[in-house]
Protein backbone atom coordinates (compact mmCIF):
# COMPACT_ATOMS: atom_id res chain seq x y z
CA UNK A 1 0.00 0.00 0.00
CA UNK A 2 1.33 2.97 -1.16
CA UNK A 3 0.24 6.33 0.23
CA UNK A 4 0.56 9.64 -1.97
CA UNK A 5 3.68 11.69 -1.40
CA UNK A 6 3.07 15.68 -0.47
CA UNK A 7 4.41 16.02 -3.74
CA UNK A 8 1.88 13.89 -5.92
CA UNK A 9 -0.86 15.39 -3.57
CA UNK A 10 0.35 18.71 -5.00
CA UNK A 11 -0.09 18.18 -8.16
CA UNK A 12 -3.49 16.70 -8.25
CA UNK A 13 -4.74 19.57 -6.63
CA UNK A 14 -4.76 21.65 -3.85
CA UNK A 15 -7.74 23.03 -1.79
CA UNK A 16 -7.82 26.45 0.17
CA UNK A 17 -9.17 27.33 3.92
CA UNK A 18 -12.10 28.66 3.45
CA UNK A 19 -14.23 29.91 6.49
CA UNK A 20 -18.44 30.16 5.95
CA UNK A 21 -18.94 33.98 4.25
CA UNK A 22 -22.56 34.96 2.53
CA UNK A 23 -21.27 35.68 -1.00
CA UNK A 24 -24.51 36.31 -2.53
CA UNK A 25 -25.75 39.20 -0.05
CA UNK A 26 -22.61 40.87 -1.74
CA UNK A 27 -23.47 40.38 -4.98
CA UNK A 28 -27.38 41.23 -4.46
CA UNK A 29 -25.54 45.05 -2.86
CA UNK A 30 -23.17 45.20 -6.09
CA UNK A 31 -26.48 44.44 -8.40
CA UNK A 32 -28.58 47.77 -6.22
CA UNK A 33 -25.60 49.85 -6.85
CA UNK A 34 -25.38 49.45 -10.89
CA UNK A 35 -28.41 49.55 -13.45
CA UNK A 36 -28.43 45.66 -14.21
CA UNK A 37 -28.03 46.63 -18.11
CA UNK A 38 -24.10 47.70 -17.02
CA UNK A 39 -23.59 44.64 -16.13
CA UNK A 40 -25.87 41.97 -17.43
CA UNK A 41 -23.78 39.46 -20.07
CA UNK A 42 -20.57 39.67 -18.32
CA UNK A 43 -18.97 37.24 -16.16
CA UNK A 44 -18.86 38.16 -12.34
CA UNK A 45 -16.03 37.33 -10.41
CA UNK A 46 -16.10 37.49 -7.12
CA UNK A 47 -13.14 36.98 -4.47
CA UNK A 48 -13.33 36.11 -1.39
CA UNK A 49 -11.04 36.66 0.70
CA UNK A 50 -10.41 33.91 3.12
CA UNK A 51 -8.98 33.23 6.66
CA UNK A 52 -5.63 32.11 6.28
CA UNK A 53 -4.34 30.52 9.83
CA UNK A 54 -3.57 27.26 8.97
CA UNK A 55 -5.59 24.51 10.58
CA UNK A 56 -4.33 21.53 12.30
CA UNK A 57 -3.00 18.62 10.07
CA UNK A 58 -4.43 15.46 9.41
CA UNK A 59 -3.93 12.26 10.52
CA UNK A 60 -0.95 10.81 8.62
CA UNK A 61 -1.06 7.09 6.29
CA UNK A 62 1.64 5.40 8.44
CA UNK A 63 -0.61 3.09 10.24
CA UNK A 64 -2.91 2.45 7.00
CA UNK A 65 -2.12 -1.06 6.41
CA UNK A 66 -4.43 -2.27 3.58
CA UNK A 67 -4.83 -6.13 2.83
CA UNK A 68 -6.66 -6.13 -0.04
CA UNK A 69 -4.38 -6.34 -3.20
CA UNK A 70 -5.50 -2.86 -4.81
CA UNK A 71 -7.46 -0.09 -3.34
CA UNK A 72 -8.08 3.50 -3.98
CA UNK A 73 -9.77 6.09 -2.07
CA UNK A 74 -11.27 9.50 -4.10
CA UNK A 75 -13.08 12.61 -2.56
CA UNK A 76 -16.04 12.64 -4.33
CA UNK A 77 -16.57 16.82 -5.32
CA UNK A 78 -13.11 16.74 -7.07
CA UNK A 79 -12.15 13.16 -8.11
CA UNK A 80 -9.04 13.48 -5.96
CA UNK A 81 -7.49 10.84 -5.28
CA UNK A 82 -5.96 10.44 -1.43
CA UNK A 83 -4.88 7.03 -1.31
CA UNK A 84 -4.17 4.30 -4.02
CA UNK A 85 -2.50 0.86 -4.11
CA UNK A 86 -2.22 -0.70 -6.95
CA UNK A 87 -5.15 1.37 -8.59
CA UNK A 88 -4.52 0.24 -11.89
CA UNK A 89 -3.46 -3.59 -11.72
CA UNK A 90 -6.19 -5.50 -14.00
CA UNK A 91 -8.07 -7.94 -11.65
CA UNK A 92 -12.03 -9.27 -11.87
CA UNK A 93 -14.62 -7.23 -10.57
CA UNK A 94 -17.29 -9.98 -9.87
CA UNK A 95 -20.33 -8.41 -9.02
CA UNK A 96 -19.15 -4.69 -9.04
CA UNK A 97 -19.57 -5.43 -12.41
CA UNK A 98 -23.29 -4.21 -11.83
CA UNK A 99 -22.38 -0.43 -10.68
CA UNK A 100 -22.19 -0.08 -14.58
CA UNK A 101 -25.87 -1.57 -15.49
CA UNK A 102 -27.07 -0.07 -12.66
CA UNK A 103 -25.30 3.40 -14.13
CA UNK A 104 -26.69 2.68 -17.62
CA UNK A 105 -30.30 1.93 -16.47
CA UNK A 106 -30.06 5.19 -14.57
CA UNK A 107 -29.40 6.78 -17.68
CA UNK A 108 -31.57 5.31 -19.98
CA UNK A 109 -34.16 6.41 -16.71
CA UNK A 110 -32.82 10.16 -16.62
CA UNK A 111 -33.10 10.31 -20.99
CA UNK A 112 -37.27 9.30 -21.02
CA UNK A 113 -35.91 5.81 -22.43
CA UNK A 114 -37.66 3.75 -19.71
CA UNK A 115 -39.29 4.53 -16.65
CA UNK A 116 -38.72 3.16 -13.82
CA UNK A 117 -42.59 1.69 -13.30
CA UNK A 118 -41.41 -0.41 -16.27
CA UNK A 119 -42.76 -3.99 -16.30
CA UNK A 120 -40.05 -6.18 -17.63
CA UNK A 121 -41.34 -9.75 -17.91
CA UNK A 122 -38.47 -12.40 -16.77
CA UNK A 123 -37.17 -14.12 -20.00
CA UNK A 124 -35.52 -18.14 -18.97
CA UNK A 125 -32.06 -16.42 -19.87
CA UNK A 126 -32.63 -14.48 -16.91
CA UNK A 127 -34.21 -16.73 -15.14
CA UNK A 128 -31.37 -19.16 -15.67
CA UNK A 129 -28.45 -16.95 -14.00
CA UNK A 130 -26.73 -18.60 -11.17
CA UNK A 131 -25.49 -17.15 -8.11
CA UNK A 132 -26.70 -14.42 -5.94
CA UNK A 133 -30.13 -14.12 -7.33
CA UNK A 134 -34.37 -13.41 -6.20
CA UNK A 135 -35.32 -16.37 -8.27
CA UNK A 136 -37.08 -15.19 -11.04
CA UNK A 137 -39.21 -17.36 -13.12
CA UNK A 138 -39.69 -17.29 -16.59
CA UNK A 139 -42.57 -14.54 -17.30
CA UNK A 140 -42.56 -13.17 -14.61
CA UNK A 141 -43.56 -9.58 -14.18
CA UNK A 142 -41.09 -6.95 -12.25
CA UNK A 143 -40.63 -3.36 -12.52
CA UNK A 144 -37.29 -1.63 -13.04
CA UNK A 145 -37.58 -0.03 -9.72
CA UNK A 146 -37.76 -3.58 -8.20
CA UNK A 147 -35.18 -5.39 -10.58
CA UNK A 148 -32.92 -2.39 -9.78
CA UNK A 149 -33.64 -2.95 -5.76
CA UNK A 150 -32.39 -6.81 -6.31
CA UNK A 151 -29.53 -6.14 -7.71
CA UNK A 152 -28.37 -2.93 -5.30
CA UNK A 153 -29.19 -4.97 -2.23
CA UNK A 154 -28.75 -8.57 -2.89
CA UNK A 155 -26.90 -8.18 -6.22
CA UNK A 156 -29.27 -10.53 -8.29
CA UNK A 157 -27.54 -12.29 -11.34
CA UNK A 158 -30.92 -12.37 -12.63
CA UNK A 159 -32.27 -9.36 -12.01
CA UNK A 160 -28.85 -7.52 -13.17
CA UNK A 161 -29.36 -9.94 -16.48
CA UNK A 162 -33.28 -8.92 -17.32
CA UNK A 163 -32.68 -4.78 -17.02
CA UNK A 164 -30.06 -5.48 -19.62
CA UNK A 165 -32.31 -7.20 -21.76
CA UNK A 166 -34.79 -4.37 -20.77
CA UNK A 167 -32.86 -1.59 -22.09
CA UNK A 168 -30.96 -2.71 -24.78
CA UNK A 169 -33.06 -5.92 -26.20
CA UNK A 170 -30.80 -8.52 -25.79
CA UNK A 171 -27.68 -9.23 -23.02
CA UNK A 172 -25.02 -8.95 -25.91
CA UNK A 173 -25.99 -5.56 -27.23
CA UNK A 174 -26.18 -4.46 -23.66
CA UNK A 175 -22.50 -5.48 -22.94
CA UNK A 176 -21.60 -3.84 -26.24
CA UNK A 177 -22.82 -0.20 -24.26
CA UNK A 178 -20.93 -1.68 -20.93
CA UNK A 179 -18.29 -1.49 -23.36
CA UNK A 180 -19.05 1.85 -25.25
CA UNK A 181 -19.61 3.71 -22.29
CA UNK A 182 -16.39 2.14 -20.29
CA UNK A 183 -14.46 3.56 -23.32
CA UNK A 184 -16.37 6.94 -22.93
CA UNK A 185 -15.77 7.70 -19.17
CA UNK A 186 -11.98 6.51 -20.05
CA UNK A 187 -11.94 3.34 -18.37
CA UNK A 188 -8.78 2.66 -20.11
CA UNK A 189 -8.64 -1.25 -18.34
CA UNK A 190 -11.58 -2.19 -18.50
CA UNK A 191 -13.77 -5.09 -20.43
CA UNK A 192 -17.39 -6.70 -19.94
CA UNK A 193 -18.06 -9.95 -21.48
CA UNK A 194 -21.31 -10.13 -19.33
CA UNK A 195 -23.87 -7.88 -16.85
CA UNK A 196 -23.22 -9.82 -13.89
CA UNK A 197 -19.69 -10.50 -13.25
CA UNK A 198 -20.06 -14.07 -12.84
CA UNK A 199 -17.45 -16.65 -15.04
CA UNK A 200 -18.21 -17.19 -18.08
CA UNK A 201 -19.50 -20.62 -19.19
CA UNK A 202 -17.44 -23.20 -20.21
CA UNK A 203 -13.84 -21.24 -18.74
CA UNK A 204 -12.32 -18.16 -21.00
CA UNK A 205 -11.11 -14.83 -20.20
CA UNK A 206 -13.94 -12.89 -18.24
CA UNK A 207 -14.29 -9.34 -16.96
CA UNK A 208 -11.51 -7.05 -15.60
CA UNK A 209 -11.37 -3.91 -14.47
CA UNK A 210 -9.29 -1.84 -12.02
CA UNK A 211 -9.84 -0.11 -8.69
CA UNK A 212 -8.98 3.23 -10.32
CA UNK A 213 -11.92 2.58 -13.14
CA UNK A 214 -14.54 1.51 -10.75
CA UNK A 215 -13.69 4.51 -8.59
CA UNK A 216 -14.35 6.75 -11.50
CA UNK A 217 -17.21 4.63 -12.54
CA UNK A 218 -18.89 5.05 -9.02
CA UNK A 219 -18.35 8.82 -9.14
CA UNK A 220 -20.06 8.95 -12.18
CA UNK A 221 -23.11 7.25 -10.60
CA UNK A 222 -23.55 9.17 -7.84
CA UNK A 223 -24.59 11.65 -10.34
CA UNK A 224 -27.84 9.74 -10.07
CA UNK A 225 -27.95 10.24 -6.31
CA UNK A 226 -31.75 7.95 -6.63
CA UNK A 227 -29.66 4.99 -6.94
CA UNK A 228 -28.75 5.60 -2.82
CA UNK A 229 -32.14 4.62 -1.90
CA UNK A 230 -31.13 1.55 -2.86
CA UNK A 231 -27.39 1.00 -2.18
CA UNK A 232 -28.05 1.87 1.03
CA UNK A 233 -30.88 -0.01 2.23
CA UNK A 234 -29.93 -2.54 5.25
CA UNK A 235 -33.46 -4.51 5.22
CA UNK A 236 -36.18 -4.59 2.46
CA UNK A 237 -38.55 -7.24 0.44
CA UNK A 238 -40.07 -8.20 -2.81
CA UNK A 239 -42.81 -9.48 -4.00
CA UNK A 240 -45.26 -8.18 -1.10
CA UNK A 241 -43.17 -9.16 1.44
CA UNK A 242 -42.19 -12.70 0.30
CA UNK A 243 -38.28 -12.34 -0.75
CA UNK A 244 -36.34 -10.96 2.16
CA UNK A 245 -33.52 -8.64 0.81
CA UNK A 246 -30.76 -7.83 3.36
CA UNK A 247 -27.76 -5.86 2.00
CA UNK A 248 -24.49 -7.71 1.17
CA UNK A 249 -22.84 -4.31 1.93
CA UNK A 250 -22.51 -4.86 5.74
CA UNK A 251 -20.97 -1.67 6.35
CA UNK A 252 -24.68 0.09 5.47
CA UNK A 253 -25.49 -0.77 8.95
CA UNK A 254 -22.66 -0.33 10.79
CA UNK A 255 -20.54 2.32 9.59
CA UNK A 256 -22.02 5.96 9.96
CA UNK A 257 -23.04 7.72 6.37
CA UNK A 258 -22.54 4.62 4.32
CA UNK A 259 -25.20 4.62 1.67
CA UNK A 260 -23.61 2.44 -1.04
CA UNK A 261 -22.34 1.19 -3.54
CA UNK A 262 -21.32 -2.31 -4.66
CA UNK A 263 -19.78 -5.46 -3.33
CA UNK A 264 -18.56 -8.38 -5.49
CA UNK A 265 -17.21 -11.54 -4.61
CA UNK A 266 -15.76 -14.87 -6.54
CA UNK A 267 -12.94 -17.46 -6.19
CA UNK A 268 -10.88 -15.81 -8.60
CA UNK A 269 -12.19 -12.22 -7.70
CA UNK A 270 -11.65 -12.59 -3.84
CA UNK A 271 -13.92 -9.89 -1.68
CA UNK A 272 -14.30 -6.16 -3.55
CA UNK A 273 -15.95 -3.42 -2.54
CA UNK A 274 -16.94 0.12 -3.74
CA UNK A 275 -18.10 1.90 -0.82
CA UNK A 276 -19.48 5.70 -0.83
CA UNK A 277 -20.07 7.01 2.64
CA UNK A 278 -21.24 11.39 3.50
CA UNK A 279 -20.72 12.91 6.59
CA UNK A 280 -21.35 16.29 7.11
CA UNK A 281 -21.05 17.02 3.45
CA UNK A 282 -17.99 15.36 2.64
CA UNK A 283 -18.31 12.46 0.26
CA UNK A 284 -15.81 9.53 -0.30
CA UNK A 285 -15.30 6.40 -2.72
CA UNK A 286 -13.63 3.72 -1.84
CA UNK A 287 -12.75 1.24 -3.92
CA UNK A 288 -11.11 -2.24 -2.65
CA UNK A 289 -10.45 -5.70 -4.84
CA UNK A 290 -9.14 -8.83 -4.29
CA UNK A 291 -9.57 -8.49 -0.21
CA UNK A 292 -8.90 -12.60 1.45
CA UNK A 293 -12.27 -12.12 3.57
CA UNK A 294 -15.13 -10.88 3.85
CA UNK A 295 -13.86 -8.74 7.07
CA UNK A 296 -10.93 -7.55 5.86
CA UNK A 297 -12.79 -6.25 2.93
CA UNK A 298 -14.75 -4.16 5.48
CA UNK A 299 -11.58 -3.32 7.54
CA UNK A 300 -9.98 -2.08 4.40
CA UNK A 301 -12.98 0.14 3.16
CA UNK A 302 -13.88 1.74 7.30
CA UNK A 303 -9.79 2.51 7.36
CA UNK A 304 -10.40 4.88 3.78
CA UNK A 305 -13.52 6.04 4.63
CA UNK A 306 -11.60 7.55 8.18
CA UNK A 307 -9.07 8.46 6.51
CA UNK A 308 -10.93 10.55 4.05
CA UNK A 309 -13.24 12.28 6.47
CA UNK A 310 -10.43 13.11 8.48
CA UNK A 311 -8.96 15.13 5.91
CA UNK A 312 -11.30 17.02 4.41
CA UNK A 313 -14.03 19.73 5.32
CA UNK A 314 -17.47 20.87 3.87
CA UNK A 315 -17.69 24.53 4.30
CA UNK A 316 -21.09 26.47 2.63
CA UNK A 317 -20.55 28.99 -0.23
CA UNK A 318 -24.43 29.89 -1.03
CA UNK A 319 -27.57 27.74 0.03
CA UNK A 320 -30.16 26.76 -2.41
CA UNK A 321 -32.51 29.93 -3.13
CA UNK A 322 -29.94 32.65 -2.26
CA UNK A 323 -30.92 35.36 -4.50
CA UNK A 324 -28.14 36.37 -7.09
CA UNK A 325 -29.75 38.94 -9.13
CA UNK A 326 -32.34 39.55 -12.12
CA UNK A 327 -31.90 38.77 -15.77
CA UNK A 328 -33.31 40.53 -18.61
CA UNK A 329 -36.20 38.45 -20.55
CA UNK A 330 -36.81 38.83 -23.94
CA UNK A 331 -40.67 38.69 -25.24
CA UNK A 332 -41.65 38.05 -21.29
CA UNK A 333 -44.96 39.53 -19.91
CA UNK A 334 -41.96 40.30 -17.33
CA UNK A 335 -39.48 42.35 -18.37
CA UNK A 336 -36.63 40.72 -16.11
CA UNK A 337 -36.97 37.96 -13.48
CA UNK A 338 -35.07 36.95 -10.16
CA UNK A 339 -31.76 34.44 -10.49
CA UNK A 340 -31.81 32.23 -7.16
CA UNK A 341 -29.26 29.44 -6.86
CA UNK A 342 -30.46 26.26 -7.89
CA UNK A 343 -28.55 24.11 -4.81
CA UNK A 344 -26.33 24.16 -1.91
CA UNK A 345 -23.08 25.44 -3.49
CA UNK A 346 -20.67 23.46 -0.68
CA UNK A 347 -16.73 23.73 -1.17
CA UNK A 348 -14.96 20.85 -0.15
CA UNK A 349 -11.68 21.71 1.32
CA UNK A 350 -8.47 20.01 2.72
CA UNK A 351 -8.31 20.75 6.53
CA UNK A 352 -4.59 22.11 6.56
CA UNK A 353 -4.35 23.91 3.30
CA UNK A 354 -5.00 27.25 2.72
CA UNK A 355 -5.90 29.68 -0.51
CA UNK A 356 -8.47 32.01 -1.93
CA UNK A 357 -10.88 30.55 -4.14
CA UNK A 358 -12.76 32.55 -6.91
CA UNK A 359 -16.36 32.76 -7.16
CA UNK A 360 -17.51 33.34 -10.64
CA UNK A 361 -21.08 34.19 -11.55
CA UNK A 362 -21.99 33.24 -15.63
CA UNK A 363 -24.69 34.36 -16.52
CA UNK A 364 -25.90 35.53 -20.74
CA UNK A 365 -27.05 38.85 -21.40
CA UNK A 366 -30.55 38.08 -21.57
CA UNK A 367 -32.86 35.01 -21.73
CA UNK A 368 -35.72 34.26 -24.07
CA UNK A 369 -39.70 33.60 -23.24
CA UNK A 370 -41.50 31.49 -22.10
CA UNK A 371 -39.23 30.45 -18.97
CA UNK A 372 -40.51 27.74 -16.08
CA UNK A 373 -39.45 28.34 -12.74
CA UNK A 374 -36.29 26.09 -12.03
CA UNK A 375 -35.22 26.52 -15.46
CA UNK A 376 -31.88 26.75 -15.68
CA UNK A 377 -30.36 30.28 -16.96
CA UNK A 378 -27.15 30.26 -15.90
CA UNK A 379 -24.12 29.10 -13.44
CA UNK A 380 -22.28 29.47 -10.38
CA UNK A 381 -18.97 28.32 -9.84
CA UNK A 382 -15.88 28.19 -7.40
CA UNK A 383 -12.52 27.65 -8.92
CA UNK A 384 -8.77 27.51 -6.79
CA UNK A 385 -5.71 27.81 -9.10
CA UNK A 386 -8.03 27.74 -12.00
CA UNK A 387 -9.62 24.47 -11.44
CA UNK A 388 -13.37 24.45 -10.96
CA UNK A 389 -13.69 22.72 -7.70
CA UNK A 390 -17.42 23.46 -7.06
CA UNK A 391 -20.50 24.51 -9.27
CA UNK A 392 -24.19 24.94 -9.30
CA UNK A 393 -27.24 25.85 -11.46
CA UNK A 394 -28.17 29.30 -11.33
CA UNK A 395 -32.27 29.36 -11.92
CA UNK A 396 -35.15 31.27 -12.78
CA UNK A 397 -37.18 32.15 -9.62
CA UNK A 398 -40.87 32.41 -11.52
CA UNK A 399 -42.07 31.55 -14.73
CA UNK A 400 -42.51 34.26 -17.55
CA UNK A 401 -45.03 33.62 -20.20
CA UNK A 402 -43.98 34.83 -23.76
CA UNK A 403 -46.33 37.97 -24.77
CA UNK A 404 -47.65 38.22 -28.45
CA UNK A 405 -45.82 39.88 -31.50
CA UNK A 406 -47.49 43.42 -31.07
CA UNK A 407 -46.50 43.67 -27.24
CA UNK A 408 -42.53 42.66 -27.97
CA UNK A 409 -42.84 45.57 -30.85
CA UNK A 410 -44.33 47.89 -28.02
CA UNK A 411 -41.38 46.79 -25.71
CA UNK A 412 -38.66 47.25 -28.71
CA UNK A 413 -39.80 50.31 -29.33
CA UNK A 414 -39.96 51.60 -25.62
CA UNK A 415 -36.23 50.03 -25.21
CA UNK A 416 -35.06 52.16 -28.21
CA UNK A 417 -36.27 55.35 -26.92
CA UNK A 418 -35.33 54.64 -23.61
CA UNK A 419 -31.60 54.23 -24.97
CA UNK A 420 -31.42 56.93 -27.10
CA UNK A 421 -33.84 59.45 -25.57
CA UNK A 422 -33.26 58.63 -21.98
CA UNK A 423 -36.68 58.39 -21.47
Amino acid sequence: MRPLTREEKRRRGRHGQVPYISLWQRVDSQQRACPWRRWAGMILAVLIIFNTAGWAGAAGTDGLDLRSEAAVLMEYTTGEILVEKNPHRQLPPASITKMMVMLLVMEAVAAGEIKLSDVVVTTPEAARMGGSQIWLEPGEEMTVAELLKAVSIVSANDASYALAEHVAGSHELFVEMMNKRAQELGLANTRYVNATGLDPDGGGEGNITTAHDMAVLARELLKHPTILQWTGTWIDSLRGGESFLRNTNNLVRFYEGCDGLKTGYTDEAGYSLVGTAQRNNVRVIAVVMKAPTSAARNSDITKLFNYGFSRFKALPVAKSGDKVGKIRVIKGEDREVEVLVGKDLILVVKREEQGEPEVEIALPPHVKAPLARGERVGEALVKMGGEVKARADLVAAADVAEVGFFRFLLQVTRDFFSVFFGG
